[in-house]
């Protein structure tokens, strides 16, 4: 995930304040995904879970990331790609539903865990971050998928 964000900060970073600052924000929650998870450089030699506030930041950045991209960008990016054409738009919205799914496994990950007032929880944590981490995967294609199909249409011009 680190090396796709890589990726798309070469790609894009510059082309618009709005896909720096967005990227920056996914940086910051793969970072603390990371951390959450003890996933190199922040491997937990004890092999602990995280403590409740690592999860609580973690849970509010990504809480962040979704509503800027539910908020603040998709909407932009897919009027963007309206105004490319016709197979621009289409390919927007066929995103869109896809990333929608991802949203609701964040969504109840962070619901379950963001104000978890038992331990008893925590035996299902590895697992559900597990699959958080794919989501958020499949997220971020999805994500530099609409991205690129409005850069490329946009650098068309």
């Amino acid at each position: 995930m680190l090396s796709r964000l890589e990726q798309a900060q070469q790609r894009w970073g510059g082309s618009h304040s709005v896909i720096d600052n967005w990227l920056a924000e996914r940086q910051e929650l793969l970072l603390l995904y990371c951390k959450v998870a003890g996933l190199s450089p922040f491997e937990q030699d004890d092999h602990a879970l995280p403590d409740q506030l690592q999860i609580q930041t973690f849970c509010q950045i990504l809480m962040d990331y979704l509503s800027a991209g539910h908020f603040e960008i998709y909407d932009n990016l897919v009027a963007a790609c309206k105004e490319k054409g016709p197979q621009s738009l289409k390919l927007a919205q066929s995103l869109y539903p896809r990333i929608t799914d991802t949203t609701d496994l964040a969504l109840d990950f962070n619901d379950k865990y963001a104000e978890m007032q038992s331990d008893n929880l925590m035996s299902d944590f590895d697992k559900d971050l597990s699959e958080l981490g794919e989501a958020l995967e499949l997220r971020f294609a999805l994500e530099d998928e609409l991205i690129d199909n409005l850069y490329a249409n946009h650098s068309e011009d």
